[in-house]
């Protein structure tokens, strides 16, 4: 016989982490005009990246409302299109056209992502708030809103990423764009502290996305619309507790039942520093390359190789590729590559296609470049090994280097040079050599979708940093319509 004893009903404190999210969403605007100044270049980029997404049909075939021709009453705008939808759907849309090349910010720590993901919950959510309270005679929000907005959801998600490797646990990172995105939505919403507390537990206890469609053998376009995903899902989760839904207090400590157990190994998240504006300071742009990060420096590497290499493609010997231990872990592959998502996340592919082209953009990852036979012939003379000072660079936070180099070698016995880049054209020390590329970048996106005079009245708005934070959000979106 034996005794049962039930669990302990007493409802317990909410569980730190939740509260220290809360607490800084809640507090006092961003103070860093560092942050701002690059929270609005953040928002440049990341429509841009959108806009370019636009020209792909496997992107374009998911937008629009679930059931179509469906009207929302002061929908949200999705930019590019016109499409006004429901928040949540907006959210999903905004997310995935920013995610889908794979050309939008990253943050790399113990966990990588790209917090810029969360802009579909900040500006799907944000313009309907901003419709309906024009339709209500009230102000609407400022685009200057946004700006700090993102500042936190960034905040959120790249400090919970720096010392906890959710990947180490087969976990996919937009767990964290879920996270962050539920916290703003809540604040966006008009949350006070303890329904942003509910909030950010329901986004923890949530279905967590595994890793596997970014990995050998399943590595799949569902990586492109994670982000999407989680930032809508965020942001119907912020509008349920917003109507009284109740919120789980130890989410994460609960015995048996809670994440740090049932997914985290029985782990407990680290935080190696207060939640401030250090991530958004920090951020990575991709700016020349639409490129898994890790891999940026060594297509840079590449390029510069180029022209040493391409009238002797036929007489290289081998190839090889120093690295950090990350990318060594998530992007290098052999054997074949099934699709675009696999190359745009394969380290040897995206080396391979600028040592033969000198170039390397998002159509250089669909089937007809990749059936050059060249590319597979270089990627199988690759060797890639990890250089230890890389991996302990990456990891410092005074540096947070991203370095790669690469020779080739040649059979009559000669070898090129070995080019070395240990900070990418986006990284926060290359920012006045970087930031005219974002701006370029961003123009050349707007032409791609609108008349020269609209895409030249928007980047200009998006120039002038104190006319762009005073405008109106809705008004704002309305730019983008096409």
């Amino acid at each position: 016989m034996s005794i049962h004893i039930a669990d302990t009903n007493l409802r317990p404190d909410p569980d730190h982490e939740l509260v220290a999210i809360a607490d800084y969403v809640c507090a006092d605007q961003v103070a860093s005009q560092e942050a701002i100044t690059t929270a609005r270049h953040c928002l440049m980029d990341s429509l841009g990246c959108a806009l370019l997404a636009l020209q792909y049909p496997e992107c374009t075939k998911h937008l629009g409302p679930i059931v179509p021709g469906t009207l929302v009453p002061n929908g949200a705008r999705v930019p590019g299109t016109q499409f006004q939808l429901d928040p949540v759907k907006a959210a999903w849309d905004i997310g995935a056209l920013v995610r889908w090349l794979d050309f939008n910010d990253t943050w790399l720590a113990a966990e990588w992502g790209h917090p810029s993901d969360n802009l579909g919950a900040i500006l799907g959510l944000g313009d309907h708030l901003s419709r309906r309270a024009v339709a209500e005679g009230a102000a609407p929000l400022t685009v200057g809103q946004v700006l700090h907005y993102m500042v936190k959801a960034h905040e959120i998600q790249g400090v919970l990423a720096l010392e906890n490797g959710f990947n180490r646990v087969g976990l996919d990172h937009v767990v964290l764009v879920k996270v962050a995105s539920a916290a703003v939505a809540a604040l966006m919403l008009g949350a006070d502290r303890d329904q942003v507390i509910d909030t950010v537990s329901h986004a923890w206890v949530d279905g967590q996305s595994l890793r596997t469609y970014r990995h050998a053998p399943n590595t799949g376009s569902r990586k492109s619309w994670a982000a999407g995903d989680a930032s809508s899902r965020a942001v119907r989760l912020a509008m349920m507790v917003q109507k009284g839904e109740m919120g789980l207090p130890s989410v994460l400590t609960a015995p048996r039942w809670g994440f740090y157990e049932v997914l985290f190994q029985g782990g407990h998240f680290e935080r190696q520093r207060h939640y401030g504006s250090y991530v958004m300071e920090n951020i990575l742009f991709k700016l020349s390359f639409p490129a898994e990060f890790h891999a940026q420096t060594a297509v840079e590497c590449a390029m510069i190789l180029h022209p040493q290499v391409r009238d002797r493609l036929d007489r290289i010997e081998r190839i090889e590729l120093t690295t950090q231990e990350s990318a060594i872990r998530i992007i290098s592959k052999d054997g074949p590559l099934y699709n675009p998502a696999d190359r745009d996340h394969c380290l040897q592919y995206m080396v391979a296609v600028p040592l033969v082209f000198g170039r390397l953009t998002a159509a250089d990852y669909e089937d007809e470049v990749a059936a050059d036979p060249r590319i597979d012939g270089l990627r199988a003379k690759m060797v890639v090994t990890e250089e230890s000072r890389y991996s302990r660079d990456y990891l410092d936070a005074d540096k947070r280097s991203i370095a790669n180099a690469v020779q080739v070698f040649f059979t009559d016995g000669t070898a090129t040079e070995r080019v070395e880049v240990e900070y990418p054209i986006g990284h926060r020390r290359r920012r006045a050599e970087g930031i005219p590329v974002l701006e370029t970048k961003f123009l050349n996106a707007l032409q791609t979708r609108f008349p020269r005079g609209q895409a030249r009245r928007i980047y200009d708005l998006c120039h002038d940093e104190q006319r762009l934070m005073a405008t109106p959000l809705n008004h704002f979106m309305d730019l983008f319509v096409i």
